[in-house]
């Protein structure tokens, strides 16, 4: 028996957990719901706890330059303390809430977000079990994007940035970039930071012009973009190179992190290589 423990410590006979999401697709603000099945092993386990974190595939600029990697933001306890028998066979229904900020990722190119399932077993915590998920975009964000399409700009890639955009509401430790270009106005970033009530738009075009645009999700829905933005690309053209343009109300922003972008808007989605992307994470971890 000391000896099954032994091995059980190392993997081997040890209890094995299957996270089983009922749909893989959510939206920010949303939820996912599933349940997690584990059965027993060899010996009787001290399962400490059973927790999902939601975790994005994220870029962190250093000193050496780029480099990407798995970042958790958001945890979710499913499970307390209790013993497993052995052979023995739960399962763990749950309802997954799914963070205001957490990025747009179905289709997008080069996007990697899924749901990681933690066992803690003894002080021995195991992260084997990984999902992909689809966060589909917010209404007010498709309008959003829509208009960005009427004007002539093609999504070109996406990623996410490690890092804060002063002065916004974010909470985060990272932002989505959202890359078009466009020939008559050239490559612009697109920024989504939301909450249960507002959604704000960061746009970053060339010559560190910033675009910041508060708003409501109510409002965004019924503003005409495609004028705003057209007025807001009109000034950065005639000269108007690195200030800062508000609308509604909003204060002028300065001091927004840069990085590498991404990008979506309606048919012009490229997701053929997202699991591959996904996977290749996985792997390096």
């Amino acid at each position: 028996m000391v000896f099954k423990r032994m091995l059980s410590a190392f993997g081997v006979g040890a209890p094995s957990v299957d996270t089983v999401l009922h749909t893989p697709r959510t939206q920010p603000g949303g939820a996912l719901s599933g349940e997690v099945r584990i059965k027993g092993g060899e010996v009787d386990a001290e399962i400490e706890h059973i927790t999902l974190s939601l975790v994005a595939r994220v870029e962190i600029e250093h000193s050496e330059g780029e480099s990407s990697g798995l970042r958790e933001f958001f945890g979710f306890p499913v499970s307390g303390p209790f013993t497993l028998r052995t052979g023995e066979e739960r399962t763990i229904p749950f309802q997954l809430p799914v963070p205001w900020e957490t990025p747009i990722s179905e289709g997008l190119r080069g996007m990697a977000v899924g749901v990681r399932t933690e066992l803690a077993i003894a002080k021995a915590v195991d992260k084997g079990d990984l999902d992909m998920i689809e966060v589909a975009p917010l209404p007010a964000q498709v309008h959003v994007l829509e208009s960005l399409s009427r004007l002539g700009f093609h999504f070109r890639s996406a990623d996410l940035e490690a890092g804060h955009i002063a002065g916004s509401r974010q909470t985060l430790p990272f932002y989505q970039e959202i890359e078009f270009t466009s020939h008559q106005y050239g490559e612009i970033e697109v920024t989504f930071i939301s909450d249960p009530h507002h959604l704000e738009i960061v746009i970053e075009g060339g010559h560190d012009t910033i675009g910041r645009f508060p708003t409501t999700h109510q409002e965004a829905l019924s503003t005409d973009w495609t004028s705003v933005f057209g007025d807001w690309l009109a000034q950065r053209s005639y000269g108007h190179h690195g200030g800062h343009y508000s609308h509604g109300g909003g204060m002028g922003m300065g001091g927004v992190v840069a990085g590498a972008a991404a990008g979506v808007v309606g048919g012009m989605i490229l997701g053929e290589v997202v699991e591959e992307v996904f996977e290749d994470v996985f792997e390096e971890e």
